[in-house]
């Protein structure tokens, strides 16, 4: 059974995310937690406002809507879509969503949070989608990153855009052949490059995925002399890609300052969901 986190801020955009999370997973047994986190405007003013009788007055109230919104947003769900077999746990919960995501993947061996991204435009990109960018470098489980404007597809095309450089014992791995093998979709490999041959070690991987994916339709694509995002964009172009994957990397703390970093540029502006995987290494670092 898989374990997912549903987070929402009850936004319609949250709800788009939250729909496409239970078509994914359609027929399939599913825990879905529907998870709302709140923090109060007195969280922010000091310990003298939040000991108050108005602090504690305005953090029952937090938590009242809270419950409030969880509990409609479950009655409208299962109103749009019956499923047996699916469950729902509601979840509220004073704390910031990334701690508290990981919270739940340390206690209850979550598989995957599904959340809703907004595009950015000009200086929008500042803070839009900032909430999931953050979810996405923090948690230790993959992220599926919803844009607004998607309705669901069944994903009969997945890209997966890779440099041949991720753990081979990484467990999240699963996941991808997972959705794969129950939509029958073809996961296209693509790597970009520019003019460096793939190493012995990523010769290797290559070998591996093709035998991870023997029982699911795949193919291996290159492209050259173009950065990732690029490839990404161009491949998306030439054909009906409806589910994109990247592992996640860590990266060091000159290289987010001298490079911006390929998630977030994919995550704000990708088009369709956009699955990330955390690395090994950014898990245990």
């Amino acid at each position: 059974m898989k374990r997912v986190i549903l987070p929402t801020d009850f936004s319609e955009n949250a709800y788009n995310a939250i729909r496409y999370a239970v078509q994914l997973f359609k027929g399939s047994p599913c825990t879905f937690y529907l998870l709302n986190t709140y923090t109060p405007a007195s969280y922010y003013v000091g310990v003298n406002m939040i000991n108050s009788y108005s602090a504690l007055e305005l953090e029952k109230m937090a938590s009242a809507n809270s419950r409030q919104g969880l509990d409609e947003v479950e009655e409208r769900i299962k109103s749009e879509f019956v499923d047996p077999e699916h469950i729902y746990v509601k979840l509220s919960a004073f704390n910031m969503l990334a701690a508290e995501i990981n919270e739940l993947v340390a206690n209850h061996n979550i598989d995957l949070v599904v959340m809703g991204t907004t595009g950015a435009t000009g200086a929008k990109e500042v803070f839009l989608g900032t909430q999931t960018m953050h979810t996405i470098k923090r948690v230790e489980c993959p992220v599926i990153a919803v844009p607004a404007s998607f309705h669901y597809e069944v994903p009969k095309e997945i890209l997966f855009a890779t440099d041949f450089k991720f753990d081979r014992e990484n467990r999240f791995l699963s996941l991808l052949k997972d959705i794969s093998e129950m939509h029958v979709s073809r996961t296209n490999i693509l790597n970009a490059y520019h003019g460096t041959p793939l190493d012995n070690s990523q010769e290797d991987k290559k070998s591996f995925l093709d035998a991870y994916f023997r029982n699911v339709a795949h193919v291996f694509h290159t492209a050259e002399g173009v950065d990732v995002v690029e490839a990404v964009e161009e491949f998306q172009v030439k054909h009906k890609i409806n589910f994109l994957v990247m592992v996640h990397n860590k990266h060091s703390f000159f290289e987010n300052l001298l490079f911006k970093p390929v998630i977030n540029e994919l995550v704000y502006h990708t088009k369709v969901p956009f699955m990330v995987i955390p690395s090994e290494e950014r898990i245990h670092s």
